[in-house]
């Protein structure tokens, strides 16, 4: 299918991002939190592609899912819970540790199952519905659902530009929580499967295997390996720790591992209430 959104040559990432951003604006193909600009756009026909994903293989073979926070997703957490998977989310921002289990009250309704999968954004409900996950935990995670703004079928993925899903995944890889083989599958509108350049991808950008859509499921060409550990220069924008603090970690502790730098980066002491 030829992309409706043209990505010109010298475009950069936020030429992308505002092209896809205006696009769904103009044609109203986004539903509440409005406007989508700066955000992963929680599209018409979200709960549709969640649906197709929930009855892929990868997801029926699954026992430990990681999924993004963001709107879109809600119906893959709500099907991760029905059937009774570990539910894995980011601690919002990073602020305090790197995932949350959410645990359901025991003999939970659909009501409540609902609740529990929408309060990745109600930092109330998080604190009632989930306990954090050390980074001790060695519990591999079988497949990770991530939000985008545009991804193409080569498997590249721009988010919204504030770098969170990269730095998890690389953290992730940190724990051994997941591999460059375990399944990266991102939700989007078919409006926002476009052709991005080759050369505005990173290596600390983590690219998909499957894009889902309201109307098809496209296992990508991926050839661009995924992110192998933390790249230090590139993570500490937007997240509340003094790059400096980066550095001493770095010189200060050159044998110990990139987990025991992650480990102190992450620690609640750093960050104020």
């Amino acid at each position: 299918m030829e992309p409706v959104i043209k990505i010109s040559q010298g475009d950069s990432k936020w030429d992308v991002r505002y092209k896809v951003w205006n696009y769904m604006e103009l044609k109203d193909l986004s539903n509440s939190p409005r406007p989508v600009h700066n955000r992963i756009p929680n599209f018409q026909g979200a709960w549709e592609a969640c649906g197709k994903l929930a009855l892929m293989e990868a997801f029926a073979k699954s026992a430990v899912v990681k999924v993004d926070p963001d709107k879109p997703m809600q119906g893959v957490r709500l099907a991760a819970l029905q059937a009774r998977k570990m539910l894995l989310v980011p601690t919002p921002r990073l602020r305090r540790g790197l995932l949350n289990r959410i645990l359901p009250p025991s003999g939970a309704s659909q009501k409540e199952l609902l609740v529990c999968s929408s309060s990745q954004v109600n930092p109330q409900g998080i604190r009632e519905f989930s306990v954090p996950v050390g980074l001790e935990d060695t519990t591999p995670v079988d497949i990770v659902v991530v939000g985008s703004v545009a991804v193409s079928e080569k498997g590249h993925r721009i988010g919204k530009g504030e770098g969170f899903a990269d730095l998890e995944h690389a953290a992730m890889v940190c724990t051994r929580a997941v591999t460059e083989s375990t399944v990266v599958l991102t939700v989007v509108h078919d409006c926002q499967v476009i052709k991005i350049p080759e050369e505005l991808i990173e290596n600390h950008d983590l690219s998909v295997d499957f894009i889902i859509t309201p109307t098809q499921i496209i296992r990508t060409s991926r050839q661009h390996l995924k992110p192998p550990g933390i790249i230090w220069s590139k993570t500490m924008v937007g997240i509340p720790v003094p790059k400096e603090e980066v550095l001493l970690l770095t010189v200060r502790t050159p044998l110990r591992s990139p987990l025991f730098v992650l480990r102190q980066l992450l620690n609640p002491l750093h960050y104020l209430p």
